[in-house]
């Protein structure tokens, strides 16, 4: 006998919305991190060339007053990438971290290369990043509706705009930073996720017309779901693997881009099971009921 999905899909959503919830509440105490590619600062990269403590260079940071993150970077971690936040006096400031580092750790000015991002570039960058998620779901809307229906369209959507706001949640829960390797993760999960939604709207649709005068649709979207759960685990499970390898053997700046798509994969595998169809069934069996009603 299949697995209950629709008759139990207003548990699973209330398992996202505290998790949403948790995370929304966090972001209002606390803020969300963001990078410095959205609120603008400086990116200074240092090749220190000896083994060194980042909590040395969080010392000079707190005694000269700067917000910044020091992260060690490097096949020997003897390299430093400090982020520091748009503030009055960006230029004096930096050069003065500049000149601390220079001298506790006997460097020339050829060991540093400095990225600056304007606050007037962060906002851009932030507006054509909702762009680029509106865009994409707009796309997705439209690719759908075309090839099932409407309603499997806006269910999807829906699915996906789960994803990204438990992602966001979850970064704001973990204190992730929010940052441009963020989006693109987002845009990735977003395209990742939606196959396992069509593969399971188009197992719906098959047995749908083999099954629509004997089933209802509840028991068709029990039926399809659990028929394509090996195939959405097995996919989610291979590609989650190869992410999670990326994620604690690579570099820090991939870790940036992998713990998002981690996050992502593993609530694009939620919402395609067990909200995507069970929302799908509920809706069309409410409409479906109310036809007969309107006839009447």
């Amino acid at each position: 006998m299949a697995f209950d999905f629709v008759g139990k899909h207003r548990i699973f959503l209330i398992i996202s919305l505290i998790v949403i919830l948790a995370g929304l509440i966090v972001a209002l105490w606390q803020g969300l991190n963001l990078g410095i590619d959205f609120i603008g600062g400086s990116l200074i990269y240092v090749n220190i060339g000896k083994s060194y403590s980042a909590d040395d260079i969080r010392d000079i940071l707190s005694s000269e007053g700067i917000d910044a993150t020091v992260v060690q970077v490097g096949e020997s971690k003897q390299d430093a990438m400090i982020r520091m936040r748009h503030m009055e006096n960006q230029e004096a400031i930096q050069e003065k971290l500049i000149s601390a580092l220079k001298e506790k750790y006997e460097l020339t000015d050829d060991k540093f290369n400095v990225e600056s991002v304007g606050p007037t570039v962060g906002k851009d960058l932030t507006l054509n990043a909702f762009k680029s998620i509106i865009i994409a779901w707009i796309f997705m809307l439209i690719y759908i509706w075309l090839r099932f229906e409407l309603k499997s369209g806006v269910i999807a959507v829906i699915a996906l705009i789960h994803d990204v706001l438990v992602m966001i949640a979850l970064a704001a829960l973990m204190r992730t930073q929010i940052n441009s390797p963020f989006v693109a993760a987002v845009l990735t999960i977003i395209g990742y996720s939606i196959n396992n939604t069509i593969v399971i709207f188009d197992r719906i649709r098959e047995n749908s017309k083999q099954f629509r005068r004997k089933l209802s649709r509840a028991e068709i979207t029990n039926t399809s779901i659990s028929q394509t759960l090996a195939r959405s685990i097995n996919t989610s499970l291979t590609t989650l693997l190869t992410v999670l390898a990326l994620y604690i053997f690579g570099v820090e700046s991939i870790k940036e881009f992998t713990l998002p798509i981690i996050v992502g994969l593993l609530g694009g595998t939620y919402s395609s099971i067990f909200i995507a169809g069970p929302l799908w069934a509920a809706w069309t069996e409410k409409s479906a009921s109310k036809k007969p009603a309107a006839a009447k």
